[in-house]
């Protein structure tokens, strides 16, 4: 802008001066064309005076100097030139238009330009008495020969007036521009530099308020999003065409154990394994896609989906053209896979479970259809089918009491429960198995009370007990100490059975896991006891704690926290 206010000022002022020049050389022109008629009128007159006083003898010794005279008779004959000895070669003159006008008005004035004398000039003629002309010619000066006299000088005052108009347009313009420059953009409305900029302003003002209402709401979404994404546990990128990454959550980067930022960089930083390649790939191809990826130990599921500028099923033909980038989101479905595994192990177990001991009903039951049992055995096979029933029966319990478990469905009864008084109950109870086993079983403590739903309770402490007396030796022993500590209450059964082996630990409060098969096959039960031991622990907010080692035994010990602290897996730690 400055430079276009600069240029058409000097444009302007050089302009004006041009016309001025050309206006001034034209009334000069006009002004020397009046002063040399008026010149050749006063010589005319001399000149009549000095012709009608002394005749041919005033032009004997006549000095013209710049004029021409020449004496015309009244036929057109030419009597005398100042410029022509021999007059008599001179052609007739009375076609000449001052010639003629002269022979009627008394005097006449032209100008031509004569081929001859390859210039212009100016003629007056006078009328004398004896009706001859006496013409006075003067050469004339042309406006185009008058402005290049004039050239040189008109030049310099041009030169010396457009360096003047540069400087003061160059100052004029930037006293006109700093206004401009200086222009508070942020609060338009409070300049007040020129009128002609208020509706500008005013413009400028309220695009101001409507970008930074704009800003506002982007700030407060990015904010939204941030707080969104960054709370989230799934991982999230979102990457480009390029396979930059754009955005990505915390929970992104500890999924892959990221320590730094990883913006603006290729994902395939991040992971180069071929599922997750497969994935960008048909991503970025405009289908959704999903799959999992294992790494580090951990299982993933991956879920891609492409983001697209047009959303119209009819724009979809051109979806790969018309993809903006690709939204990536991470779950870790570790346990949810380890527990589809148990699941399906459940499922496996629970079959076996259930047709083993149907499987030896139905071939009794068989036998006896086909009546080829003796009357002696009966009573054997009768105690064969009650056993395997009583085992279904205690297994359905046992998955019943789970189901209760897990759901809370069951009206359980809260109440204070005297944990010392139910170990005695449950050895009491047990007496028969321990006898027969040979194991010796005692119980020790203090008195401690917890909130708790005694059948529960019962059955937690039913199955631990039970568990330290089927996998005990011969002539061992399982001692259950009730206790307080710092404030807890806990209850320990110690057993100098067969222990666990380390690799068995963390699952042995798995359903139906068993360490040892054929072992657990010998002593019996369903596989199901320190599942609901572990989810009795759940329902209370207890923690169970297991040290063991193969061959020295086992101790489990379950803390009841007063203050409710929820513990959903159970704590296993390892003898040293």
């Amino acid at each position: 802008m400055k430079k276009r206010i600069f240029g058409s000022m000097v444009a302007l002022v050089g302009s004006a001066m041009i016309l001025c020049f050309v206006f001034v050389t034209g009334l000069l022109y006009e002004h020397f064309n009046r002063l040399q008629v008026e010149q050749l009128k006063e010589t005319a007159a001399y000149a009549e005076q000095g012709y009608e006083k002394a005749g041919m003898d005033y032009f004997t010794n006549l000095h013209t100097g710049s004029n021409r005279i020449t004496l015309i008779a009244a036929d057109g004959t030419v009597l005398y030139d100042s410029e022509e000895s021999d007059v008599s070669t001179m052609e007739n003159h009375a076609d000449r238009e001052e010639v003629q006008q002269a022979q009627k008005d008394g005097t006449g004035v032209s100008r031509r330009y004569s081929d001859t004398m390859s210039k212009e000039t100016v003629y007056y003629a006078v009328r004398l008495d004896n009706q001859s002309i006496l013409r006075l010619s003067m050469e004339h000066r042309s406006l185009f020969a008058m402005m290049g006299v004039l050239l040189m000088q008109a030049l310099f005052i041009l030169l010396v007036m457009m360096i003047l108009a540069a400087v003061i347009s160059y100052q004029l313009t930037k006293k006109i521009i700093k206004p401009i420059n200086e222009l508070d953009l942020e609060h338009p409305e409070r300049v007040t530099a020129y009128e002609e900029l208020d509706p500008l302003l005013c413009k400028l003002a309220s695009q101001n308020r409507e970008i930074a209402q704009k800003m506002d709401t982007l700030r407060q979404q990015q904010y939204e999003f941030s707080m969104i994404t960054e709370h989230m546990q799934e991982g999230l990128f979102v990457i480009d065409r390029q396979y930059t990454i754009l955005a990505c959550n915390q929970s992104a980067l500890q999924l892959f154990g990221i320590q730094h930022s990883v913006l603006q960089k290729n994902i395939l930083t991040v992971e180069r394994g071929e599922p997750f390649r497969n994935v960008l790939e048909q991503a970025l191809h405009g289908r959704h896609c999903s799959d999992l990826l294992e790494r580090e130990g951990r299982v993933y599921q991956m879920i891609a989906n492409p983001v697209l500028q047009n959303e119209t099923p009819q724009e979809m033909q051109s979806m790969e053209h018309d993809l903006i980038g690709v939204v990536i989101l991470i779950l870790d479905v570790t346990e949810k896979e380890k527990q589809e595994r148990y699941r399906r192990e459940f499922t496996a177990n629970v079959s076996h479970e259930l047709k083993t001991p149907l499987t030896s009903i139905s071939g009794i039951a068989e036998i006896m259809k086909n009546g080829i049992m003796l009357p002696a055995d009966v009573p054997h096979f009768a105690g064969k089918i009650y056993d395997e029933s009583q085992r279904l029966i205690t297994l359905i319990g046992d998955i019943i009491k789970l189901s209760q478990l897990d759901e809370q469905s069951a009206p359980f009864v809260w109440e204070s429960v005297g944990l010392l008084e139910l170990a005695e109950a449950v050895k009491i109870r047990l007496q028969p198995l321990w006898e027969k086993r040979n194991v010796t079983f005692q119980v020790t403590g203090t008195a401690c009370s917890v909130h708790g739903v005694r059948q529960v309770l019962d059955e937690m402490l039913y199955n631990v007990c039970e568990n330290a007396i089927k996998y005990n030796r011969e002539q061992g022993s399982v001692t259950v100490t009730v206790s307080c500590q710092n404030g807890n209450a806990c209850v320990t059964v110690k057993d100098t059975g067969i222990g666990i082996p380390k690799a068995e630990q963390e699952r042995v409060f798995e359903r139906f896991y068993r360490v040892d098969k054929s072992h657990s096959k010998a002593v019996g039960g369903t596989g199901l006891g320190l599942s609901i031991v572990k989810h009795g622990a759940m329902l209370h907010h207890a923690k169970i704690q297991l040290e063991s080692a193969e061959g020295a035994g086992t101790t489990i010990t379950i803390t009841f926290t007063q203050d409710g602290t929820e513990t959903e897996e159970p704590v296993v730690s390892e003898t040293v």
